[in-house]
């Protein structure tokens, strides 16, 4: 299977402005708020591109499925950082499921020597474009120091 497989099969469209490419394959009732139940997305993301730093209203579940290993950056509101993988080789630390917690930021990029990860997200309430934070490198270099580098990699106008 090759990424032009999984974007013909799924009819993958460009994620605005966090990058790669996804289908919304479930969306729950929707609330009085307005915002669904939950979704549920596959997404894709290859060498060439990277899921932007961004943070969101509610917890959000990533999921592994294909491909090579994905490289998380996890910047917590507390001043921590974290870097899990999302992969298949759970024995040497690697997630099939890891769930990002409300307020953390977020953004992730196929890992050394890998060409592309098929993965999903899954958010209850659901994800709504009003909900969505994109991060300033410059506002997240300043409070994340140590993760200047690959926060400035992450981020995009």
């Amino acid at each position: 299977m090759t990424p032009e497989d999984i974007v013909a099969h799924y009819d993958l469209e460009p994620i605005p402005r966090e990058g790669g490419l996804f289908r919304r394959t479930w969306a729950g009732p929707e609330r009085a708020d307005g915002r669904p139940e939950g979704t549920a997305i596959v997404a894709l993301l290859t060498t060439d591109d990277y899921s932007a730093l961004h943070r969101l209203p509610s917890d959000e579940i990533w999921h592994f499925y294909l491909g090579d290993p994905l490289r998380l950056l996890l910047l917590d509101p507390d001043g921590t950082t974290r870097s899990p993988v999302l992969g298949p080789d759970i024995r040497h630390g690697q997630h099939l499921q890891l769930t990002v917690p409300t307020g953390t930021w977020v953004g992730a990029r196929v890992a050394a020597a890998g060409a592309w990860t098929l993965f999903g997200c899954t958010m209850a309430p659901g994800f709504t474009y009003e909900g969505y934070e994109h991060g300033n490198a410059a506002h997240l270099t300043a409070r994340y120091p140590a993760e200047a580098a690959r926060i400035t990699e992450l981020c995009r106008p």
